[in-house]
């Protein structure tokens, strides 16, 4: 099940998703520059780094998608490098649609020849169950799984997800809906490969949404950059598992990192960022675990 693989790969490499987010205007020259061969080349040597490192990356699909049928190909050959070197991979893609079309994003990711394959994608609950069940379908098929927006982070989140519906706001609605699909992803460690993208900066949010789903894995963004302390990101954990804690551009794109003037210099500077946020997690992890 992936969400065994998940836990055994976090318990190796610690609980660090690497986001692989090639920004406009951000890429490297050295690497091509903003270019579909640019941030190919680009986020092939992030992986290259991450390998041994971390257990998770995380591409977006959008910052590819911005550089046509290229920059596609570049998408699709991240995924496959990072599942060859050993990484798991999240395609952050968003998806979310009725009927065919559903089933059409779900074999374009999930499936077994996918030409996206990944571990899991990323989709979207707000068109309504049946816009999730070839997603969750297709995941269980061919063993792999779903991260489903749940509450977000961005100031947005506000108009809808928080929203009183029957005495519970929103977010915790869709939580009750995925309830009984949740345990058809719970493998042998005992969590669930029915994740949940949990980006709240609110800890009593995230704390609400853990009580109403135990055993899902949560998918926390926004580490480094959201004004979140990596205590808060912890919070929904227990001994330290849980799910995974993304960070993208605190990473990829520090000061450091883009003060490098050349390859070498940026290898270095994203090597020790990656090692120093996953010891700042793990540190964490140590600091609540002795509290208990």
């Amino acid at each position: 099940m992936f969400a065994d693989r998940l836990i055994e790969s976090t318990r190796k490499y610690g609980v660090l998703c690497v986001g692989i987010d090639p920004h406009p205007r951000m890429i490297p020259e050295f690497f091509g520059g903003d270019t579909a061969q640019g941030i190919s080349a680009w986020g092939e040597a992030v992986i290259q780094i991450a390998t041994e490192k971390v257990a998770v990356i995380k591409p977006q699909i959008a910052l590819f998608e911005r550089h046509g049928s290229e920059g596609i190909k570049a998408f699709e050959r991240i995924c496959k490098i990072a599942r060859e070197r050993g990484l798991l991979v999240i395609a952050d893609a968003k998806r979310g649609d009725i009927g065919t079309t559903a089933k059409g994003y779900a074999e374009a990711f999930l499936s077994a020849d996918a030409p996206f394959e990944c571990d899991a994608l990323t989709i979207n609950p707000y068109m309504g169950m049946d816009s999730l069940q070839p997603f969750f379908e297709a995941a269980l098929e061919n063993n792999k799984g779903v991260a489903v927006l749940v509450r977000t982070s961005n100031q947005g989140a506000e108009d809808f997800q928080s929203k009183a519906l029957d005495g519970n706001p929103l977010y915790l609605r869709v939580v009750e809906a995925l309830k009984p699909y949740s345990s058809d992803f719970i493998g042998k460690s005992g969590w669930s490969g029915l994740m949940m993208v949990v980006g709240s900066t609110k800890t009593d949010e995230g704390l609400s949404i853990r009580t109403a789903s135990p055993r899902s894995l949560f998918l926390v963004p926004g580490f480094g950059v959201q004004n979140r302390s990596v205590e808060d990101a912890l919070v929904t954990f227990k001994n330290g598992e849980g799910g995974i804690i993304n960070a993208s551009r605190s990473v990829t794109f520090s000061k450091r990192v883009q003060l490098a003037q050349d390859r070498n210099a940026w290898e270095t500077a994203i090597s020790e960022e990656i090692l120093f946020a996953s010891q700042t997690i793990k540190g964490a992890i140590s600091v609540q675990k002795s509290a208990k």
